[in-house]
């Protein structure tokens, strides 16, 4: 069982966080609104596990990145962005398909979503991504990969790597259907997976999506009973509850300006993990998880100019 006021117990290595999945574009309508009439979008660095690695690196934790790219223009931009944000895309392959991407629109809710990919799950496993486990804390992935080949066996992979050397695992059960084949039940498989994490991060409308709804309390429940260590369930402007096996603990958000939700769990997971890094307790990092997901709000876009998480942590009382 995960103690709320100890620090979680993480191999050493040199690599602290190893985040597997997209990496893409995000093309954002530059008007709020849930029809996608917009006239214009923006175009930003996206992809969930993408973002974490960024954003841990700002935060003061060392991060690496798997992922697959095409041979295009926008491949190279996403290249480009890695490196500005000191990861060097040594893990991330360059493919003859086009590099994925998201249209969204600009929301201070729920993003709508529509998906367009190609590269993103070409991703492979071999020597030179079980060394990185090697030497890494934590790894993290997502529903993404796992709902297409070759990707899903690359991480059943890697999690069998992690598990063997001790890695902690975080998986993002951000469920939606129109990222799986028309012929599969993904859900189940998803549910499958639950049980293989130390740690799992739904939103309220992931649970809806996994299990139909119910209330936040009996979808905890439900990811514990599948085999999670520690899950947290978040609810937007109303916090999250969160559950070590033996007890519920209501957390609040600590947002009050919302001007776009890209990204916003990829900062809330960015800052928990870099607190879990820094042996902060687990009930403090998760409150920094939620501190660096209420300055992402501020901004539009998944990725934005973090400070250091000791910055964080004095802007937010923490």
């Amino acid at each position: 069982m995960l103690e709320w006021d100890r620090p979680l117990v993480l191999r050493e290595g040199q690599n602290d966080v190893v985040t597997v999945g997209e990496l893409l574009v995000d093309l954002i309508s530059a008007e709020y609104g849930d029809t996608h009439e917009s006239e214009a979008y923006h175009k930003y660095f996206g992809g969930s596990p993408a973002n974490i690695a960024m954003n841990v690196r700002k935060l003061g934790g060392q991060s690496q990145l798997v992922a697959a790219v095409g041979n295009d223009g926008l491949g190279q931009y996403l290249l480009r962005q890695l490196r500005k944000g000191d990861i060097d895309p040594l893990f991330v392959e360059t493919v003859d398909q086009a590099t994925s991407l998201v249209l969204l629109t600009k929301s201070r809710s729920t993003p709508v979503p529509i998906f367009y990919r190609s590269a993103d799950y070409q991703i492979g496993f071999g020597p030179k991504q079980e060394q990185l486990l090697r030497q890494s804390k934590l790894l993290h992935f997502s529903c993404w990969p796992v709902s297409r080949t070759p990707a899903r066996t690359a991480i059943e992979s890697m999690i069998a790597a992690a598990k063997s050397h001790g890695v902690r695992i975080g998986f993002d059960p951000n469920y939606h259907p129109m990222l799986w084949p028309k012929d599969e039940d993904g859900t189940s498989f998803v549910k499958s997976l639950i049980g293989m994490a130390d740690i799992v991060k739904p939103s309220d409308d992931d649970a809806e999506r996994l299990f139909g709804p119910d209330s936040p309390e009996n979808q905890v429940e439900k990811f514990l009973g599948l085999g999670a260590g520690l899950v947290i369930l978040t609810m937007g402007k109303e916090g999250a509850l969160v559950s070590n096996g033996t007890e519920i603990v209501r957390f609040p958000t600590l947002a009050s300006e919302v001007a776009d939700t890209t990204g916003a769990g990829d900062a809330f997971w960015s800052g928990f993990y870099t607190g879990l890094i820094k042996e902060h307790t687990l009930r403090e990092a998760i409150s920094l998880g939620f501190a660096v997901s209420a300055y992402k709000l501020k901004f539009t876009g998944a990725v934005v100019d973090l400070p250091a998480l000791d910055k964080i942590r004095a802007l937010y009382g923490l």
